[in-house]
């Protein structure tokens, strides 16, 4: 049994803190509950109507014991309420009162009382600070919001950090015609958290889809854990709050470039899940996902069939912009389709078939059965004469492909065709972009799998490369990982930097060398392009100026294109490697893709793919192009060196420049543990 059976199975339940008022929470909370088929004792301290004047009566008239306690007392009384509740047999209880830590003051105390109950007792917590769960096919509503008793049993779960997000996501859910099985508001989090919610429901039939809506992130690996277990047999589709909630930047870009939401975005989707970017989007994703799922796939094909020009443009034009491949039919698809359909309709795909009339059904199974199609959306609006997933349904084409029909009209003929819909086993959505959500959402999906399918690359020894981390040392410390660098010396008198220049020939770049600067351009301290003892001298006397004792001689790269690339140790979810264009650019437009470490090279190779300006690293106006393999060695090779190394806080190159000979470390920076947060 799971530890979170007694709180969404309970065979019997206390209210503890009912009441008789009906403004009160106890007296909301014992309504709410009053239709759960199994025992329900009320315990109120006045013996108000009969009810129990203490949890130990309350308990002993269910039989074999309360497995979940709802308490609805005050904050200063949960502690002993929670304690007395575990000696009586309760396993699990529900703290919907706030007054805890989130108060400040006394609530701090009064948290780290429920707290140590929780850790005496083994009592599993949900709360404080939330409006509660709801599991509708087991009739059990422990919610103080009215509202949920007219939710409907469905397939959907939704685990949120917010209570009233729970519920926001519930009720969207019941009007677009998919219903909840499971819908948790965490509040605080003192015991349950999301990562415990989300490992219960891998086993829980009812649920084919999950929303997870996330604000912090306490423990990132057991959430990037349960996200990769729960994914693999049921998908998974999150929304991620605090865009604009920036963390601490770290002293190099890549700490400024890695901010905890772009990075907890970022790796829950390399564990798995769908990220979307609000409720709109999370609501059209589950409702596409709690259909059927997609095989595991690098870019899955999808085929449109629209009855309406123009909704089929905004479906094409969305679907585009989220990267989802619209192939070309094959031409002997075509020529079925063009024996149906008059010759003015575009039927190469999208299919647009006007209003659909006799042979809809071949039209489906026709794209259905294209070669390049892996799941097919069907639009149209409503018609008397026309029953979309009918028409779905008698192609048999949705034994062998997933399917998402979209349609709009009169609320009456979308409630009929969401009822035909349903009677076929078909999932339903109203609106063009809703529906480009939900495939997209599928196609996501699909390559999440595909990615996760290939195991981490294996770890390597750490090089026998010590700091302190001066560019010279941080450069050998890439050499030994394998990563190409400038021919160099490292000088410490004005006479070696004459003879390294004269060894190396000119150009040559001239740098201060200390370990305790990491932006030397910002100090005067790089001088590029010297090619004469003169200009060496000149650019010595300017490094001195700025406090150089020592120099690194470099030979100068070729030009390219200015890639960061980066590794750090993120404070919840570990090391994390940065790719992105342009240096400091990158940091100003956020065009960065992040990946959790250690990586597998599928994943690494598919990370230039998430970066906007893409197109500049293969040929862009003749320039070099980049060979992903390569790159793909580089990252996996600084996530490793991080993962597999505690003092190393971070490494960072930037830039790395892409020449037509391949990639070369032009700086390099290295940070230790114990100096990350100078």
């Amino acid at each position: 049994m799971h530890s979170l059976t007694p709180l969404f199975e309970p065979r019997g339940i206390i209210v503890v803190g009912a009441s008789s008022s009906p403004e009160k929470l106890g007296a909301v909370m014992a309504q709410s509950l009053s239709q759960y088929p199994a025992p329900v004792e009320l315990v109120n301290s006045r013996g108000e109507n009969g009810m129990h004047t203490s949890i130990a009566d309350a308990a002993a008239a269910i039989p074999g014991g309360p497995d979940l306690a709802v308490l609805c007392v005050p904050a200063a009384a949960t502690a002993q309420a929670l304690r007395d509740s575990a000696a009586n047999g309760a396993k699990a209880a529900l703290v919907c009162a706030g007054g805890f830590a989130e108060a400040g003051g006394p609530g701090i105390e009064l948290d780290r009382a429920v707290q140590a109950a929780v850790r005496e007792t083994g009592i599993r917590l949900l709360g404080p600070n939330t409006s509660g769960f709801f599991v509708p096919h087991r009739n059990l509503r422990a919610s103080f919001v009215p509202g949920v008793a007219e939710l409907e049993p469905g397939s959907v779960a939704v685990v949120a950090a917010s209570g009233g997000v729970n519920h926001v996501l519930a009720f969207h859910l019941q009007r677009a015609g998919v219903g909840v099985s499971l819908a948790v508001g965490i509040g605080a989090g003192t015991d349950i958290t999301a990562p415990d919610v989300l490992d219960y429901l891998i086993s829980d039939d009812q649920t084919k889809a999950v929303a997870l809506h996330l604000e912090t992130v306490a423990d990132g690996p057991a959430l990037v854990d349960a996200v990769a277990r729960l994914s693999g047999v049921k998908p998974v589709v999150a929304l991620i709050v605090g865009q604009n909630d920036v963390s601490e930047f770290a002293q190099s870009h890549t700490g400024a470039l890695a901010t905890s939401w772009r990075t907890t975005r970022a790796v829950l989707k390399q564990a798995g899940a769908v990220i979307v970017d609000d409720e709109n989007q999370l609501v059209a994703a589950v409702t596409a996902l709690a259909g059927r799922r997609l095989a595991p796939a690098p870019n899955p094909g999808v085929g449109l069939i629209t009855g309406q020009a123009g909704p089929g443009l905004l479906i094409a034009d969305a679907l585009h912009s989220a990267g989802v491949t619209l192939p070309r039919l094959a031409q002997a698809s075509q020529d079925t389709i063009g024996i149906l359909l008059p010759p003015m309709t575009f039927q190469a795909n999208p299919v647009d078939t006007g209003r659909p009339g006799p042979g809809y059904d071949k039209i489906v199974a026709a794209v259905a059965a294209d070669p390049a199609i892996d799941v097919v959306a069907v639009y149209g609006l409503t018609e008397p004469v026309a029953d979309l997933p009918a028409s779905v349904a008698d192609s048999g084409a949705a034994a062998s492909l997933p399917f998402l029909i979209g349609v709009d009209g009169p609320d009456s003929d979308v409630e009929r065709a969401r009822k035909s819909a349903e009677l076929h086993g078909l999932p339903l959505i109203t609106g063009p972009t809703s529906l480009a959500y939900g495939i997209a959402a599928l196609v996501n999906d699909a390559r999440g799998q595909f990615q996760r399918a290939e195991a981490a690359a294996a770890s390597f020894a750490w090089p026998d490369v010590h700091g302190p981390w001066d560019e010279d040392r941080a450069k050998e410390l890439l050499g030994a990982l394998g990563i190409a660098t400038p021919a160099r010396r490292s000088c410490s008198s004005r006479a070696a930097a004459h003879q390294a220049l004269a060894e190396l020939g000119g150009p040559v770049a001239v740098k201060l060398l200390d370990a305790a600067v990491l932006h030397k351009t910002e100090i005067g301290g790089v001088h590029l392009g010297v090619d004469s003892p003169a200009a060496l001298d000149r650019a010595l006397d300017g490094l001195e100026a700025a406090g150089a004792r020592d120099f690194l001689i470099e030979k100068m790269a070729p030009s390219g294109v200015d890639l960061v690339a980066g590794v750090r140790r993120d404070p919840v979810f570990g090391p994390i490697v940065v790719v992105g264009l342009g240096g400091t650019a990158a940091e100003v437009s956020a065009d960065v893709s992040i990946r959790s470490a250690p990586l597998s090279i599928r994943e690494a190779e598919g990370m230039p793919a998430g970066l906007q300006a893409r197109d500049l690293l293969y040929g862009f106006r003749s320039g070099p192009m980049l060979d992903t393999a390569e790159l793909a060695a580089v990252l996996v090779r600084l996530g490793d060196a991080v993962g597999s190394n505690d003092s190393i806080a971070e490494i960072e190159i930037n830039p790395l420049r892409l020449t037509r000979d391949g990639l070369i470390a032009l700086d390099a920076v290295v940070i230790n543990v114990e100096e990350d947060t100078k």
